[in-house]
Protein backbone atom coordinates (compact mmCIF):
# COMPACT_ATOMS: atom_id res chain seq x y z
CA UNK A 1 0.00 0.00 0.00
CA UNK A 2 1.67 3.42 -0.92
CA UNK A 3 1.07 6.55 0.55
CA UNK A 4 -0.60 9.49 -1.38
CA UNK A 5 1.11 12.65 -0.87
CA UNK A 6 -1.27 15.39 -0.39
CA UNK A 7 -0.09 17.94 -2.82
CA UNK A 8 -1.67 21.09 -0.98
CA UNK A 9 0.54 20.49 1.99
CA UNK A 10 2.45 23.73 0.81
CA UNK A 11 -0.95 25.79 0.52
CA UNK A 12 -0.79 29.04 2.21
CA UNK A 13 -3.08 26.87 5.72
CA UNK A 14 -4.92 30.47 5.94
CA UNK A 15 -6.31 29.17 2.37
CA UNK A 16 -6.14 25.41 2.25
CA UNK A 17 -8.62 24.70 4.79
CA UNK A 18 -10.35 21.36 3.29
CA UNK A 19 -12.77 20.12 5.77
CA UNK A 20 -12.28 16.84 4.29
CA UNK A 21 -8.23 16.74 3.83
CA UNK A 22 -6.90 19.83 5.30
CA UNK A 23 -4.64 19.17 8.26
CA UNK A 24 -5.08 23.19 9.28
CA UNK A 25 -8.67 23.10 10.06
CA UNK A 26 -9.14 22.34 13.40
CA UNK A 27 -12.59 21.39 12.90
CA UNK A 28 -11.80 19.24 9.87
CA UNK A 29 -11.53 15.84 9.23
CA UNK A 30 -8.03 15.79 8.29
CA UNK A 31 -8.13 12.82 5.93
CA UNK A 32 -5.16 11.36 4.34
CA UNK A 33 -5.06 8.24 1.89
CA UNK A 34 -3.47 5.36 1.13
CA UNK A 35 -3.32 3.47 -2.66
CA UNK A 36 -4.32 0.00 -2.46
CA UNK A 37 -4.18 -0.90 -5.95
CA UNK A 38 -7.67 -1.02 -7.08
CA UNK A 39 -8.85 1.05 -4.60
CA UNK A 40 -7.67 4.37 -2.14
CA UNK A 41 -8.11 3.45 1.56
CA UNK A 42 -8.39 6.07 4.33
CA UNK A 43 -8.14 5.58 8.49
CA UNK A 44 -10.49 8.14 10.56
CA UNK A 45 -11.36 8.22 14.29
CA UNK A 46 -14.61 9.83 15.21
CA UNK A 47 -14.77 12.81 17.21
CA UNK A 48 -17.65 13.45 19.63
CA UNK A 49 -18.45 16.54 18.07
CA UNK A 50 -19.20 14.95 14.83
CA UNK A 51 -22.37 13.02 15.90
CA UNK A 52 -26.32 12.99 15.87
CA UNK A 53 -27.86 10.81 18.01
CA UNK A 54 -25.60 9.75 20.85
CA UNK A 55 -22.76 8.62 19.83
CA UNK A 56 -23.61 7.58 16.08
CA UNK A 57 -21.32 9.80 13.69
CA UNK A 58 -24.05 12.07 11.86
CA UNK A 59 -24.91 11.24 8.05
CA UNK A 60 -24.22 14.33 7.02
CA UNK A 61 -20.03 13.54 8.30
CA UNK A 62 -20.75 10.16 6.62
CA UNK A 63 -21.57 11.79 3.29
CA UNK A 64 -18.67 14.06 3.70
CA UNK A 65 -16.14 11.04 4.07
CA UNK A 66 -17.43 8.97 1.08
CA UNK A 67 -17.18 12.28 -1.24
CA UNK A 68 -13.71 13.13 -0.06
CA UNK A 69 -12.01 9.86 -0.54
CA UNK A 70 -14.15 10.17 -3.87
CA UNK A 71 -12.27 13.27 -4.94
CA UNK A 72 -8.89 11.69 -4.52
CA UNK A 73 -9.81 8.67 -6.60
CA UNK A 74 -10.41 10.96 -9.17
CA UNK A 75 -7.37 12.76 -8.38
CA UNK A 76 -5.23 9.80 -8.87
CA UNK A 77 -6.99 6.95 -10.36
CA UNK A 78 -8.75 9.26 -13.02
CA UNK A 79 -5.64 11.55 -13.51
CA UNK A 80 -7.70 15.18 -13.35
CA UNK A 81 -10.28 16.85 -11.32
CA UNK A 82 -13.60 16.25 -10.78
CA UNK A 83 -16.89 17.73 -9.35
CA UNK A 84 -19.31 16.15 -7.43
CA UNK A 85 -22.65 15.36 -9.76
CA UNK A 86 -24.45 12.78 -7.98
CA UNK A 87 -24.05 11.17 -4.62
CA UNK A 88 -26.48 8.47 -3.94
CA UNK A 89 -25.98 6.93 -0.15
CA UNK A 90 -26.95 4.13 1.53
CA UNK A 91 -26.75 4.03 5.39
CA UNK A 92 -26.91 0.42 6.64
CA UNK A 93 -26.04 0.40 10.10
CA UNK A 94 -25.46 2.76 12.78
CA UNK A 95 -21.21 4.32 12.49
CA UNK A 96 -20.88 4.81 16.20
CA UNK A 97 -18.24 7.35 17.78
CA UNK A 98 -17.31 5.12 20.21
CA UNK A 99 -16.25 1.95 18.78
CA UNK A 100 -12.45 3.14 17.12
CA UNK A 101 -11.29 3.58 13.86
CA UNK A 102 -13.22 3.42 10.66
CA UNK A 103 -12.00 2.43 7.57
CA UNK A 104 -12.85 4.29 4.34
CA UNK A 105 -12.34 2.62 1.16
CA UNK A 106 -13.60 4.12 -2.54
CA UNK A 107 -12.69 2.22 -6.39
CA UNK A 108 -13.40 3.64 -9.63
CA UNK A 109 -15.82 1.90 -11.70
CA UNK A 110 -16.17 3.18 -14.66
CA UNK A 111 -14.64 6.29 -16.81
CA UNK A 112 -15.37 8.33 -19.81
CA UNK A 113 -14.09 11.53 -21.14
CA UNK A 114 -16.65 13.49 -18.54
CA UNK A 115 -17.79 11.17 -15.92
CA UNK A 116 -16.44 9.20 -13.15
CA UNK A 117 -18.30 6.48 -11.43
CA UNK A 118 -16.75 5.64 -7.57
CA UNK A 119 -18.30 3.24 -5.30
CA UNK A 120 -17.12 3.60 -1.63
CA UNK A 121 -17.92 2.70 1.52
CA UNK A 122 -17.53 3.15 5.27
CA UNK A 123 -16.52 0.38 7.23
CA UNK A 124 -16.67 0.34 11.28
CA UNK A 125 -13.63 -1.21 13.49
CA UNK A 126 -15.37 -5.20 13.58
CA UNK A 127 -15.50 -5.01 9.86
CA UNK A 128 -19.18 -4.31 9.03
CA UNK A 129 -20.19 -1.56 5.90
CA UNK A 130 -22.62 0.92 7.78
CA UNK A 131 -22.59 3.25 4.51
CA UNK A 132 -21.80 2.91 1.03
CA UNK A 133 -22.28 5.15 -2.04
CA UNK A 134 -22.05 5.41 -5.56
CA UNK A 135 -20.65 8.51 -6.86
CA UNK A 136 -20.38 10.20 -9.68
CA UNK A 137 -18.24 12.62 -10.64
CA UNK A 138 -18.20 15.49 -13.94
CA UNK A 139 -14.33 15.19 -14.81
CA UNK A 140 -12.35 18.14 -16.46
CA UNK A 141 -9.71 17.28 -18.74
CA UNK A 142 -6.09 17.48 -17.52
CA UNK A 143 -5.23 20.60 -19.57
CA UNK A 144 -8.03 22.29 -17.97
CA UNK A 145 -7.18 20.96 -14.13
CA UNK A 146 -3.73 22.28 -15.13
CA UNK A 147 -5.02 25.34 -15.79
CA UNK A 148 -7.74 26.05 -13.79
CA UNK A 149 -7.22 24.20 -10.66
CA UNK A 150 -3.36 23.81 -10.07
CA UNK A 151 -3.43 19.81 -10.44
CA UNK A 152 -0.10 18.92 -10.48
CA UNK A 153 -0.32 15.61 -12.31
CA UNK A 154 -0.83 12.29 -10.99
CA UNK A 155 2.89 11.64 -10.37
CA UNK A 156 3.11 14.43 -7.92
CA UNK A 157 0.93 12.40 -5.27
CA UNK A 158 3.25 9.67 -5.13
CA UNK A 159 6.87 9.18 -4.02
CA UNK A 160 9.32 7.82 -6.31
CA UNK A 161 10.56 4.90 -4.18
Amino acid sequence: MRKIKNVHLNDDPEVYQCFGCSPHNASGLQLEFWDNGDELVSYWSPRPVLQSYPQVVHGGIQGTLLDEIAGWVVYVKCGTVGLTAEMKVKFKHPLYINQGEITIRARLTEQNKRLATIDAKLVDSSGKTCAEAELKYFLVSETEAREKYHYPGVEAFYDNK
